[in-house]
């Protein structure tokens, strides 16, 4: 049974979500502790350990009325020290998911609507200046190197996404478009970078600049990077999909796009 209004939440997702309706767990682990686009709200939070596997002992010593997880597996375990929540990652497909259905989870509906008007109105202006400069037939991809391997992403799966596909509302290159909306992601050799190049990428790379691609011969070939569409940025600010990350992210996104 869940707790009416829970005082002590471990949360091992949905942080972004449990922030903006202005609900600090007790504990969370240190991988979404670093998030960039909240990490000061969480001064003080405990860190339960590792991501995926958090540390039993250190929840138990929290004394948690209620847990948040993402990992199904994870259920049996945490179940037998808190009431246990599982929202598996996908099953929330955007902002407005997200914060309707924690809003109802802790009794907080009006913070959230309050939340995602402001959310609303802050991604519309957004979208409305991109919207003035960018081809609205403009393709878009969101990519990311890492090194040996290379990635296309949908329109859920962190990396720019859900910014440029949910709140710009820009599509991807039509020849790919339904295998990366459905599976979410695909990786792909350079041989196939072309087919799955929009004319505009959004790259995440920890290694690499704008400059290095300008100077690789395969990069270089395709027109975004020829025309200086290709936008880098390390996985420490791409990598989240929190309501509060995808607003900053848009934000970032649109002040680029219309410069």
């Amino acid at each position: 049974e869940i707790p009416v209004q829970p005082k002590r939440i471990v949360a091992e997702e949905y942080l972004g979500s449990l922030i903006a309706l202005d609900t600090i767990p007790v504990g969370a682990p240190g991988l979404t502790l670093e998030n960039m686009y909240f990490k000061e709200a969480l001064t003080g939070v405990a860190d339960t350990g590792t991501y995926g596997k958090m540390s039993p002992e250190k929840i138990i010593a929290l004394n948690p009325d209620l847990i948040i997880s993402g990992q199904a597996e994870s259920y049996e375990a945490l179940s037998k020290i808190a009431p246990t929540i599982v929202v598996p990652y996908g099953d929330l497909k955007d902002a407005h998911a997200e914060l309707t259905y924690f809003g109802e989870l802790l009794g907080k509906e009006e913070a959230a609507k309050s939340w995602l008007a402001d959310y609303d109105k802050r991604i519309a202006e957004a979208k409305a200046k991109v919207d003035k400069v960018i081809p609205a037939d403009a393709t878009f991809s969101i990519m990311e190197d890492g090194g040996k391997s290379i990635w296309a992403y949908g329109d859920n799966f962190g990396r720019g996404g859900q910014p440029v596909y949910q709140a710009l509302g820009r599509k991807p290159p039509t020849a790919v478009a339904a295998e990366i909306m459905e599976k979410q992601w695909a990786e792909i050799s350079t041989e196939a970078l072309a087919k799955y190049a929009g004319d505009y990428i959004i790259l995440t790379s920890n290694n690499r600049t704008e400059a290095d691609y300008k100077a690789d011969p395969i990069w270089s070939s395709l027109p975004a990077v020829k025309n200086g569409h290709l936008y880098v940025w390390k996985e420490e600010r791409s990598w989240y999909y929190d309501p509060i990350a995808v607003l900053s992210q848009t934000e970032e996104l649109a002040a680029w796009l219309t410069q």
